[in-house]
């Protein structure tokens, strides 16, 4: 059964907080799929995953690449699953794919200081819920640190 996490941020940006899960993902030996909304935010995150940290490597590309599928980490902006991911991570308000059920793991990254996308997270949230998918929410508490809540 596909796993649905929301991650609701606060104070927080995609750029702080999706680096480190890339990383626990890549540990797993998971591949992944992160989607955004427009080419543009793409290739910033592309640009900002190369230099978020001078210790760290993430293995990454565009969906532009000819070679996509083997890519450990795609950046991508439509549906589709070009390398075989196990993951895919949803950020600006990126629209749950369709075939959400075919991946372990859907994580929602949510701006929870904007209206809309909380209004949109909690409709992907129903949405999860009635197609039977395991849905936890998640929301940092003072220390940064993720906790689980219900």
């Amino acid at each position: 059964m596909t796993e649905v996490l929301f991650y609701h941020l606060q104070d927080m940006t995609v750029e702080n907080v999706l680096p480190p899960l890339l990383e626990k993902s890549i540990e797993r030996g998971w591949r992944v799929v992160v989607q955004s909304t427009s080419e543009e935010r793409a290739e910033a995150l592309d640009a900002h995953l190369w230099t978020y940290r001078e210790d760290s490597f993430l293995p990454h590309a565009t969906w532009r690449v000819t070679d996509a599928e083997d890519q450990p980490i795609l950046l991508a902006v439509e549906d589709g699953n070009p390398n075989r991911a196990n993951i895919r991570f949803l950020v600006d308000n990126a629209l749950l794919p369709a075939d959400s059920e075919l991946y372990d793991r859907v994580v929602l990254l949510f701006n929870g200081d904007d209206a809309e996308a909380l209004a949109a997270a909690r409709r992907c949230w129903s949405d999860c819920k009635a197609r039977g998918f395991d849905v936890t929410y998640w929301q940092a508490d003072e220390r940064g640190r993720w906790q689980r809540r219900d």
